[in-house]
């Protein structure tokens, strides 16, 4: 049987352990996206989205998201109220983004940082009011997430056109 003691450190252990991983952050890829983030771009169900603060650090807001890869950017559609869209709106156009399918960032007992160890690129963050590249990116959806769509497609669309939604580019930056 475990004591008291032993639980109490053990939670204090869980909770200060994902503040660990974040600050031992992976360098970031040298060339915008390699061959292999091409191909895992194409493939992966999620990229995972930190908005960098305008000193450079990531900001603690960051989860798994549905995107799609279109003409080499990742283009998601969010709330206008979310993380994601306030930081553009305040002017933080810079982001990290994290390829592959790490699992959900958000747990009942802390967070699941695993999405740390994967590929990754800097990129530039842009709001787009093209409704051809929402139609794209909702085709995109119909082939990566097809059980899951059918309830989001019309509160998409509709968002779009209301701005409770908003569209989001993130280009690549270019080597420096």
């Amino acid at each position: 049987m475990i004591d008291r003691r032993s639980l109490l450190e053990a939670m204090v252990g869980l909770l200060l352990a994902p503040a660990a991983l974040a600050r031992a952050q992976p360098a970031p890829t040298k060339a915008p996206v390699g061959p292999a983030s091409e191909q895992l771009l194409a493939e992966s169900p999620y990229v995972y989205v930190s908005p960098l603060r305008s000193n450079g650090e990531e900001s603690r807001c960051h989860g798994e998201v549905w995107f799609g890869w279109i003409g080499g950017a990742v283009v998601v559609i969010t709330a206008a109220r979310s993380w994601k869209a306030r930081s553009l709106g305040r002017g933080l156009a810079r982001a990290r983004v994290w390829v592959g399918d790490y699992g959900r960032v958000k747990r009942m007992v802390g967070t699941n940082q695993a999405f740390r160890t994967g590929p990754n690129f800097l990129a530039r963050a842009e709001r787009v009011t093209d409704r051809a590249l929402l139609d794209r990116l909702l085709e995109l959806y119909d082939q990566k997430y097809p059980a899951e769509i059918e309830n989001w497609r019309g509160p998409m669309r509709a968002g779009f056109v209301d701005g409770s939604r908003v569209l989001i580019r993130y280009v690549p930056e270019t080597r420096t």
